[in-house]
This record gives C-alpha cells, sequence and structure tokens, in this order.
C-alpha cells in the first residue's frame, strides 16, 4: 500500500496543503532507523528527511481538529486522461461522445410586489459564555512532531528551548539530520547546547536574507 510504504517517485500531500515528491527511503548510520527522504515541489525545492514513522503518522485531531485530512502525508495518485474515442453508428457514419449542447433560455422571474409591512426583528437572548476547556500539556513526541513541521529556524529554536531536559540522544540525532547539520557524539547536554548553536545561526541567516529581499 503506498500509503504506509512510501518509495522514490511518488507525490504525497502534505497536511498544511504543499506537495513533496520521494526521492530516497535512506538508513541511519547510527541508529539503523530509515528515514523518508522528500523534495518541495514549490519555492525553491528544498529537500528534507525525517524518520519512516512520522512521515506516515495521522494527524494530530487534538493539535489540528480543523484539518480534513487523516494522514500527515497523503499518498497522491496522478492518472493520465485517456483520449475520447468516437462511436460508429450502423450506418458507418462515426458519432462524437461530446454531442453540441443547445444553448439554454434563461427563464425570467416574475418579481413580487414588496410587501409595505416591515416585520420587526425578534429580540436575540444573548448566550452564556461557556469556559474553554484548560489547554493540554504537549508530550514529547508531539513537540518532536511540531520540531518537524515547523517552518521557520525561530520556530525550531523555541520547540528546542522547551524540550530542555527531555531530549535524548536519539532525539537529537533525527532533529540533526533534519537540519541537515552534523552533532558530533559527546555528553547529551554539549550535544543539545551545540544544536542550540546551530538554530541561532540559522536564525540569523533567516533575517538577513529578509533584509535583503526587502532591500530589493
Amino acid at each position: 500500500m503506498p500509503q504506509g510504504d512510501p518509495r522514490p517517485g511518488e507525490k504525497y500531500l502534505h497536511f498544511k496543503n504543499k506537495l513533496y515528491q520521494i526521492t530516497a527511503i535512506a538508513q541511519h548510520s547510527e541508529t539503523g532507523e530509515k528515514l523518508v527522504v522528500y523534495q518541495a515541489l514549490y519555492g525553491t525545492f528544498q529537500t528534507y528527511a525525517r524518520p519512516l514513522s512520522m512521515f506516515i503518522s495521522p494527524v494530530d485531531r487534538e493539535k489540528y481538529p480543523q484539518v480534513q485530512q487523516k494522514y500527515r502525508f497523503q499518498w497522491v495518485e496522478f492518472r493520465k486522461a485517456e483520449p475520447v474515442k468516437p462511436q460508429v453508428e450502423k450506418e458507418g457514419t462515426v458519432k462524437s461522445q461530446v454531442e453540441k449542447e443547445e444553448p439554454v433560455k434563461p427563464q425570467v422571474k416574475k418579481e413580487e410586489p414588496v410587501k409595505s409591512q416591515v416585520s420587526k426583528p425578534k429580540p436575540v437572548k444573548p448566550e452564556p459564555m461557556k469556559a474553554e476547556p484548560p489547554k493540554k500539556e504537549m508530550s514529547t513526541e508531539d513537540k518532536m512532531l511540531a520540531f518537524f513541521d515547523a517552518d521557520t529556524a525561530e520556530d525550531r529554536y523555541n520547540i528546542l528551548l522547551d524540550m530542555r531536559g527531555e531530549v535524548t540522544d536519539r532525539m537529537i540525532n533525527n532533529m540533526a539530520v533534519v537540519l541537515d547539520v552534523v552533532i558530533e557524539e559527546g555528553p547529551l547536554d554539549l550535544r543539545y547546547e551545540e544544536l542550540k548553536a546551530c538554530l541561532r545561526t540559522m536564525q540569523r541567516y533567516e533575517c538577513s536574507r529578509l533584509r535583503t529581499g526587502r532591500g530589493n
């Protein structure tokens, strides 16, 4: 099934309505975990990678209740349009499947006389305000998914700060793959700080790129 077994060349639609194409199914050199390498079919056509289990996971309905799509990345099937074949009648004449449609005559609706009496609007009773339910605290897995789905380095940096004390070496490896950086092995605290420094550098690069674009 394409949805649970993505392959190179297949196209998938992210639930944020962005289209991507699978370029490769890779294996993490340290953990052996399967990774999906995919390329954006918009903008600068940037290439990304994320764990296979997260790529085929369903949409978080509690976080995104308005999303209609079932999966985080939905497989998209493209079919070639078949040519229209002409139909042959018994007399030997060829008749096209598409017949000319006769123009539809517009029907003119007679306007009804306007009633002189104007009904008064009924008073609307104000509805009592409902107390909002307390927000559910995000789990570590939800924060990881939010990190992968973030659009800017600043958003990822803030999520990483919120995950202090929760990250593991495996999580840092997955984050480094998504950011396309290398975090050397070592103490967990030092690897966490190094990942923060990489995001800070990317954040400054994004800001300078925005200023340059405005100047042009």
